[in-house]
């Protein structure tokens, strides 16, 4: 397909690139979940799954070699290994496309083949925003839950609004599905039980994000009073919520639990506790204007900045960068709920990231000959390609403009990192991200 067969009224427009630029505007968005993607490239040739390895660290030394050991050929050491873990990334095909009649357009022909375009930049920025938003939060939710339906008598079998996190474990670095071979140590209200099944609802009825409603099976009875309505459950493994007020799950967030300074330090430290990288000397911390408005009304905050001749540049701005470990990004795409049990409130999330919480594979093979041939009108554009096909109508008149994406996102883990190795460690499989819940 070459420009030639473009009409002439367009030709002029496509080879000045003012579609190009039009399309690469429309993609800086204040989005920013993709953002903290590290972006690999996902190469041609390889299935559309590829599973990714990380090794370990092996534990440190302090016991000095005893002399009356150090003998024969070993010396008296017993060979250990590291060990590694791993994550799958799946490629997925995205796209979506739109129409233009250029006789029916005929009236400003040009700024609507522009706009087009332009509409065409947001929807894939805000659809690749999303899709980071979903795989991030999607981990971080995991192996945190609470009770749906109270128990009337003591059994093994509980119903929870959200399974995630609670259908597998890593044995030897693999994420395997949870059994009676391979059991999961869950908190049930007070008192710790063997999870050995984790099955979703044939209709999912969770209050979570894309959550996924279901029961879970212990190998032992679960007590009445471990399993009232609402009361927590929690993986051993589970990632790290925080909330101010001390509340242990979602539900049990109440009036006056909102976002504050202290809360936004507690999930600094739980990062450098599992030392995890910053991103460019701090930790991005993705929050809705709601989450910020409440910060700034936060006594401590305030008094941070009293007398301070930064304070009326802060505020002025709204928002503060490189704050206390700590740089917050504004979006409106973050997940916002209706409270489990509270008429009228909503349940905001902020979401503090380090390096390497996510990452994003882009299939190499987007912008081969193959795929995109020379006289074709495809443009790559921060990883996507936005096509401008000519008119194949019977009388010449329809461009189709469209964009498309192959790549996929994945919340990789650090079950490795324990405190064998890092000693401030905890015992979360994804380290890499806090989430913040609160009432807003």
């Amino acid at each position: 397909m070459g420009i030639q067969n473009f009409p002439v009224a367009l030709q002029p427009i496509i080879q000045q690139g003012f579609l190009e630029r039009e399309f690469q505007a429309a993609l800086n968005s204040r989005l920013g979940y993709r953002a903290v993607a590290d972006r690999e490239e996902f190469a041609v040739g390889i299935g559309e799954t590829l599973t990714k390895t990380r090794a370990g660290l092996k534990p440190s030394v302090t016991t000095p070699l005893v002399p009356a050991t150090n003998t024969n050929l070993d010396n008296g050491l017993v060979p250990a290994s590291f060990g590694v873990e791993q994550y799958t990334l799946t490629l997925n095909f995205y796209a979506a496309t739109s129409d233009l009649n250029i006789v029916t357009s005929r009236v400003g022909i040009a700024s609507q083949f522009l706009l087009n375009a332009a509409i065409n930049g947001e929807q894939a920025a805000r659809s690749l925003d999303e899709l980071a938003r979903n795989a991030l939060f999607g981990a971080y939710f995991g192996g945190n839950t609470r009770v749906r339906v109270a128990l009337a008598t003591a059994q093994p079998t509980i119903s929870v609004d959200d399974i995630r996190g609670f259908t597998t474990v890593f044995v030897n670095g693999v994420q395997t599905a949870v059994g009676a071979a391979n059991p999961m140590t869950v908190t049930v209200g007070s008192d710790q039980y063997q999870l050995i099944a984790a099955t979703a609802d044939a209709s999912n009825v969770s209050d979570a994000p894309n959550g996924i409603s279901g029961t879970l099976t212990f190998a032992s009875d679960v007590t009445t009073a471990d399993g009232a309505q609402y009361s927590t459950v929690q993986a051993a493994t589970a990632s790290a919520i925080l909330r101010p007020g001390g509340a242990t799950n979602t539900a049990a967030i109440v009036a006056g639990n909102e976002l504050d300074m202290d809360t936004l330090l507690n999930a600094v430290a739980t990062l450098r506790q599992n030392a995890v990288p910053e991103i460019d000397g701090a930790y991005n911390c993705y929050l809705d204007p709601q989450s910020a408005r409440q910060l700034f009304n936060d006594q401590a905050f305030q008094r941070l900045f009293t007398g301070a001749t930064s304070a009326n540049a802060v505020f002025k701005r709204g928002m503060v960068n490189d704050f206390l470990g700590l740089r917050f990004v504004p979006t409106t795409e973050a997940f916002v709920q209706p409270h489990p049990s509270i008429a009228n409130a909503l349940i905001r999330r902020p979401i503090v990231c380090g390096k390497g919480a996510l990452i994003e594979g882009d299939f190499a093979g987007m912008d081969q000959a193959d795929v995109a041939p020379k006289d074709a009108i495809v443009s790559m554009v921060d990883n996507i390609a936005m096509v401008t096909r000519e008119p194949l109508d019977r009388l010449q008149q329809i461009i189709a403009q469209s964009w498309y994406w192959i790549g996929g996102f994945v919340a990789p883990s650090d079950t490795t990192t324990t405190p064998t190795t890092v000693p401030t460690a905890t015992n979360a499989a994804f380290k890499r991200a806090v989430m913040i819940e609160h009432i807003g």
